[in-house]
């Protein structure tokens, strides 16, 4: 299974595509689109919306990942960080592919097993999972291969859920829950 992470930037887009297979994790291509701030914004947008639409069409990942919006108190970085979020979406969306959205704290745990990682603990644990020895840079690609992986965990158990395994696993996961409920 192929997911691709987006970390949505105006001035950087970080995007990551990252397999699951056989339970192991690889890197299949990742980078940032890197926009000129001289450029006017709308042109700023269209050519994240370029960019990532290319990655969209060259790797068909099945699940996009993306991190849920949350209110900056600095206007000025959230705007367009939500302008090129929804230019993202709507590439994702002319694609027909599935977005999930995640908490920075659920794309932490996924990655770290604990939501309070800081940046550096992120960056070392998307590198060791993926097996990348060079520096990820900038932070925002290490982020969306971050988020790469959070999709690729969440949709497997999603995907157990919805076949017979799942309802076993439904079954586990209740009496561990409730102890003291019928076996």
């Amino acid at each position: 299974m192929l997911a691709l992470g987006i970390d949505p930037g105006t001035a950087i887009c970080g995007y990551g595509v990252v397999e699951l297979k056989n339970n192991v994790l690889r890197p299949v291509h990742y980078g940032s689109v890197f926009t000129d701030k001289e450029l006017r914004p709308e042109l700023r947008l269209k050519k994240v919306y370029e960019e990532i639409t290319d990655v969209i069409t060259r790797f068909r990942p099945e699940v996009m990942s993306i991190e849920k919006l949350f209110f900056a108190r600095n206007v000025n970085t959230a705007i367009p960080v939500a302008q090129s979020r929804g230019v993202v979406l709507l590439a994702a969306a002319q694609q027909g592919l599935e977005v999930l959205e995640f908490t920075p704290m659920q794309i932490k745990q996924a990655v770290t097993g604990t939501g309070s990682a800081n940046k550096k603990q992120v960056i070392f644990m998307v590198q060791r999972l993926l097996g990348i020895r060079e520096k990820i840079d900038p932070d925002d690609t290490a982020d969306a291969l971050a988020m790469a992986i959070c999709g690729l965990y969440e949709e497997r158990v999603l995907r157990l859920r919805n076949n017979g395994t799942g309802a076993r696993l439904q079954e586990i996961l209740e009496a561990q829950r409730n102890p003291l409920s019928k076996r």
